[in-house]
C-alpha cells in the first residue's frame, strides 16, 4: 500500500552527521573575506585565531584556567594529539559503544602498544557500567557517541579526586550537550559538528591536570611536528593563543566565527542545547505514534539529542538477513533523497541498519517535523516494493 507524497519539503534538507547544517540563513556572501589570501601569521590572522578561541570559551563556558588551542585533522587530529602525548605514565580504562570509540581503542592498544589498557565495552543502543571505571587510571571515552546515538548521562561517574587524566571526545556534542568541565582533563571536538562549520580543523581543550602531565611526562615514542605541545619541558603557549602548528584555512576560520557569533544570537550554550532538544523531541513524538520504528538506544536517559539513530522494527523487515535489512533502510533513505526532501540521514556503515538524523542546533525543528513525513512516505513506497518482488 503506497502513501501520498508529503505537500512541503524542508526549508534545509541536511541531516548529515558531520559535515553538519548550516546555521540557519547562513550565505558565503556574509563571511568577513578582510583575512583571506593574507597570513595566519599576520596581526590579522592572529587576531581572527584568537577570537575563535575565545568565542569558544564564551560560548561553551570553558573556565579560565583551561587552555583551548586550534590543531590540524578536525576531531580526529585533536584525540590522537592527546593520546600519543599524554597516555603512558599510568594504566588506561577505555570506554566504547560504537566505531569511532573502538577507533580510539585500535590506536591505544595496537598503534601506541599499551599494555595496561582495561576494556570497557558495550554493544550499538546500549553504554558500559561506568560504575567499573578505574578512577587510578587514564580514561578514554566518547561523550556522545555519534554512530550509535548513545551518550553519556552526566560526568557523575567520574571522582573528583581521581589521580588519572580523563581524555573525552566530544566532537558530536560539544554545543549540544552540557560537558562538565570539572570532570574532564581533555576535551576534542571539530568545527564541522554541532555548528555547521567546515572540516579539517580541531579543538583541542586541556584542564591544568593535563598541561601539568604534559609538562612532567615525555613518552618514549616519537612525536610527529602536528602533535607537539612542549619544548624544553614546558608547554608551547602560542597553540593556546591562535598560533597554530600548521597552516590554517582562513576561510574555514571565517565560517566558525559567523557559527559562533549565530551561537551567541540564540542563546549561547542554553540556547542551543534548546534547539537539539526540541529536535530530538519532533523524533520522540513521530516515534511513539509509528509503529514500525524504534529508538536504537533503548534507554532515554543515555539517547542522544545530536546524532539520533532509530531502527525498523516492522516484522515484515526484522525477519530480513541484516544485508537485506541494511538494503531497505538504504533504498529508504534514497527514496526521501531522490524527492529532494532530506540528505545523508542512513545509518552508519559499521552500524545497525536503520536511520541517523541529526538533530543538533544548526538544525530546524519544523524541518525534522517535514522530514518525518517524508520518512513515513518513503517506508510505506519501499515496504509495497519489497512485497511486489517478494
Amino acid at each position: 500500500m503506497t502513501a501520498a507524497k508529503p505537500a512541503s519539503r524542508p526549508h534545509v534538507p541536511h541531516f548529515s552527521s558531520g559535515p553538519c547544517a548550516k546555521r540557519p540563513g547562513w550565505t558565503p556572501e556574509q563571511l568577513d573575506r578582510s583575512a583571506l589570501g593574507r597570513s595566519h601569521r599576520a596581526k590579522v590572522g592572529k587576531t581572527k585565531l584568537k577570537l575563535a578561541i575565545d568565542l569558544t570559551r564564551e560560548v561553551l563556558e570553558v573556565p579560565a584556567n583551561y587552555r583551548i588551542g586550534i590543531v590540524p585533522a578536525s576531531d580526529t587530529g585533536a584525540v590522537e594529539m592527546a593520546l600519543w602525548s599524554l597516555l603512558g605514565p599510568r594504566p588506561v580504562t577505555t570506554i566504547a559503544w560504537e566505531s569511532f570509540g573502538e577507533g580510539w581503542v585500535t590506536d591505544i592498544v595496537k598503534q601506541l602498544k599499551l599494555k595496561d589498557v582495561t576494556k570497557l565495552h558495550a554493544g550499538y543502543g546500549e553504554i558500559p557500567d561506568l560504575s567499573k571505571v578505574d578512577q587510578n587510571s587514564d580514561v578514554v571515552f566518547t561523550w556522545n557517541g555519534t554512530t550509535s546515538g548513545v551518550r553519556v548521562p552526566n560526568a557523575d561517574w567520574i571522582k573528583d579526586d581521581r589521580e588519572g587524566l580523563t581524555i573525552c571526545d566530544a566532537t558530536s556534542a560539544a554545543f549540544a550537550q552540557p560537558l562538565e568541565w570539572s570532570k574532564l582533563d581533555v576535551v576534542t571536538f571539530s568545527w564541522q559538528k554541532a555548528l555547521g562549520g567546515e572540516g579539517a580543523h580541531g579543538m583541542l581543550i586541556l584542564s591544568p591536570r593535563a598541561v601539568e602531565r604534559l609538562e612532567s611526562y615525555v613518552p618514549s615514542w616519537p612525536l610527529p611536528k602536528i602533535f607537539r605541545m612542549t619544548k624544553g619541558g614546558k608547554l608551547i603557549e602560542g597553540i593556546f593563543v591562535g598560533e597554530t602548528i600548521n597552516t590554517p584555512s582562513m576561510l574555514c576560520v571565517e565560517d566558525y566565527l559567523d557559527a559562533l557569533n549565530w551561537a551567541k544570537s540564540v542563546g549561547g550554550l542554553k540556547g542551543l542545547i534548546a534547539r537539539a532538544d526540541a529536535s530530538t523531541k519532533v523524533l520522540t513524538d513521530w516515534q511513539k505514534k509509528t509503529p514500525w520504528v524504534d529508538f536504537l538506544a533503548a534507554d532515554p536517559a543515555i539517547r542522544s539529542n545530536t546524532s539520533v539513530c532509530l531502527k525498523v522494527i516492522d516484522p515484515a523487515i526484522t525477519a530480513l538477513s541484516p544485508d537485506a535489512q541494511a538494503d531497505f533502510a538504504k533504498k529508504l533513505v534514497a527514496a526521501v533523497e531522490k524527492e529532494n526532501a532530506g540528505f545523508d540521514f542512513g545509518h552508519y556503515r559499521d552500524a545497525p541498519a536503520g536511520l541517523r538524523i541529526w538533530c543538533g542546533a544548526t538544525v530546524e525543528a519544523k524541518d525534522v517535523e517535514i522530514l518525518t513525513q517524508w520518512i513515513d512516505w518513503a517506508f510505506a513506497e519501499t515496504k509495497a516494493a519489497l512485497t511486489k518482488a517478494a
